[in-house]
């Protein structure tokens, strides 16, 4: 950890400033230059890592590299010293959570002999001894079971073939005529007969098998039992590990893990919870006894398991593991509202209605509006709509609330479910432009193309999403890029699907050039909005027939 120290007489001038500022929300902000400052110090302390000779240094630094996030909180002290922390979010390798030059876990429940190991290893052995179980004596009662039944099942098999043929005798010689009476009988006492016999060597090889399914029954129960032993033992730990992972606020209380959860949709904690970068900064500096100033995360290295990240640029504290654990932890200070509430910018324009008829209408929406309402007292396109139009109306699609341009609204239930269905089908075809980070020529990305990267909800981080090539829902876009100048390009996007966030996460994880000003997935706020435009929107509607092309020039 390092130390900046301010010179007391210097701090003194200041310190009446000082209290009165607020440490910045962690889930909207702009870095404050001494978190940006400090970050660029770890990375010449990571540069120097990255060559030395140490096989600890040179393990860690790849590690950095596979995808990390970094956290940096300037905090004082009560003589007025400045102080930088570092974080690390999660473990690292062996260091697990230690490494020199960065705080500590919150709570270090990987101690070798501490309760978490000891269990851990008891859990440990536990699965050992079900593989064990599995590959050997089970195995074993599965082949054996399995070989004996083969044997049966080819001797009833044998046996049936043998009846068959004579059964084919018999008929035979039925039609062949002229059998007498005693024939007939003596052919049905033989059908009889095999009847029986079969029967019987169904009963006799099943019994013969009883004794084999039985162990492999009772090898499956026990292979249950320990199973269920196992899943006891996991969910024991953990919760003893939130029980007793415990994290204080600004007025020296500390809570549990789960306590804070319990009254969450969660219920639980998730993995992990409490070992992001933000709550290992904040439990540091109060058992120092220090106030936190400013903090900020940044992402270092590749981006990871279908996260949409950028080496280098900060990042708000996650909303599924960090919101309820610093929700606790900031109480007590005196924390800036988010930036931008739940939106880039507050719509300073009003909707505009390019069109409308009896079955819907087209609006032009302001970048920083909601098309629909939200959970925050927002307002939207729907409900401007509403005000003007009455209670029916409806919206046949949305666009994000940074963006803007061109929306439909349905006036009743069969225009609605008209325009749907042309979603459904890709009868709707839309055109988007916006400004792109890079400039393309000088990036060696082709004018034209498509992009298809599936997506799924980032559940730990709504509303982010994230690229699922396993089980995302399919996404595709088509592009051509218009011109370049100054660093930024300039695109038009036509998506074929319409997934959340498709065209922002396209742009940055497809083309490697987010969207200017985006704030999820871009480099930072250099513009004053998304610069994202639904430009053109084009269907025919199936009630009156007509083709319909509608276009709003861009804002930017």
């Amino acid at each position: 950890m390092v130390h900046i120290i301010t010179p007391p007489t210097v701090f003194a001038q200041f310190h009446e400033l000082f209290v009165l500022l607020c440490m910045n929300n962690p889930f909207d902000y702009v870095p404050d230059p001494r978190c940006d400052e400090a970050f660029g110090r770890l990375l010449l302390h990571i540069g120097k890592l990255k060559r030395s000779a140490r096989a600890a240094d040179i393990s860690f630094c790849r590690e950095l590299e596979a995808g990390k996030m970094l956290g940096v909180l300037i905090a004082a002290d009560a003589s007025g010293a400045y102080h930088r922390l570092y974080a690390f979010s999660g473990q690292i390798g062996a260091d697990g959570f230690h490494r020199p030059g960065f705080v500590g876990p919150v709570f270090d429940y990987l101690a070798p002999d501490g309760y978490f190991k000891t269990r851990e290893a008891i859990i440990s052995r536990l699965s050992r001894r079900i593989d064990i179980w599995g590959r050997s004596a089970l195995a074993a009662a599965k082949s054996e079971f399995e070989s004996r039944k083969a044997s049966a099942d080819a001797e009833v098999a044998a046996c049936k073939e043998r009846f068959l043929a004579s059964k084919s005798a018999r008929e035979a010689r039925r039609a062949a005529g002229g059998c007498s009476e005693a024939e007939l009988q003596a052919m049905i006492k033989e059908s009889q007969f095999e009847k029986a016999e079969l029967h019987r060597l169904r009963r006799r090889c099943a019994a013969e098998l009883e004794p084999y399914a039985s162990r492999l029954d009772a090898g499956r129960r026990h292979l249950e039992e320990m199973k269920e032993e196992r899943r006891a033992a996991s969910d024991a730990l953990q919760k003893w590990l939130f029980d007793n992972f415990t994290v204080m606020n600004a007025c020296g209380e500390s809570r549990s893990l789960s306590d804070i959860f319990a009254g969450t949709s969660f219920r639980v904690p998730p993995s992990g919870a409490g070992e992001c970068c933000a709550p290992k900064l904040l439990q540091a500096a109060y058992v120092h006894g220090w106030q936190p100033v400013a903090m900020a995360e940044y992402w270092y290295g590749m981006p990871k398991e279908g996260e949409v990240r950028i080496h280098g640029k900060h990042y708000p504290a996650c909303r599924g593991k960090c919101l309820p654990v610093l929700g606790w932890m900031l109480q007590g200070l005196d924390i800036e509202p988010p930036l931008h509430s739940d939106s880039f910018v507050t719509a300073t324009a009003a909707p505009e209605i390019l069109y409308q008829n009896r079955w819907f209408c087209v609006v032009n929406k302001p970048s920083g509006m909601l098309s629909v309402p939200g959970r925050s007292a927002a307002p939207s396109v729907q409900e401007w709509l509403e005000e003007r139009c009455g209670s029916g109306v409806r919206m046949a699609h949305r666009l994000d609330q940074d963006t803007s341009g061109l929306l439909i609204a349905t006036f009743d239930n069969s225009a609605y479910a008209a325009i749907q269905r042309l979603f459904a089908l890709r009868l709707v075809h839309k055109t988007y432009v916006a400004i792109l980070d890079g400039d393309y020529v000088q990036l060696g990305k082709q004018k034209e193309g498509l992009v298809e990267l599936p997506l799924s909800p980032d559940w730990l981080d709504r509303p982010r999403q994230r690229v699922d090539l396993v089980a995302g829902k399919e996404a595709a876009t088509r592009y051509a890029f218009i011109a370049c100048a100054d660093g930024r390009s300039r695109i038009a996007f036509h998506p074929l699907t319409g997934r959340t966030h498709q065209l922002r996460v396209h742009a940055a994880a497809g083309l490697g050039m987010p969207i200017a000003g985006d704030r999820l997935y871009g480099t930072g706020r250099k513009v004053p909005r998304l610069m994202l435009h639904a430009q053109k929107i084009e269907f025919t509607f199936p009630l009156d027939g007509h083709r319909y092309t509608f276009q709003s020039p861009s804002p930017f």
